[in-house]
């Protein structure tokens, strides 16, 4: 039965720490999908294709509606915002 929260650890290699941008490595994505039966994909900054970029348009809408309504200083969300280039 899929995890529905696996351990991702920075120190593990994972997850990058904030002052690198945050977000999942390649290694945490794979461990993340085996473990829940998901699809994440790699971030797409500089979008190359039509279906990339409403990608990155809709991680960006629901990741600015993240910092927007959060109660402490929502760094990863932030951090996360800034390595995806969203304005």
């Amino acid at each position: 039965m899929p995890q529905k929260n696996p351990s991702l650890s920075i120190g593990r290699g994972e997850k990058l720490p904030v002052s690198k941008g945050a977000g999942l490595t390649a290694k945490g994505r794979a461990k993340y999908n085996r473990e829940t039966g998901s699809n994440l994909k790699a971030p797409a900054p500089n979008p190359r294709t039509k279906k990339e970029a409403g990608r990155k348009a809709s991680f960006c809408a629901r990741m600015a509606g993240v910092v927007r309504k959060a109660k402490g200083p929502a760094s990863r969300a932030k951090a996360s915002l800034r390595r995806w280039n969203c304005r």
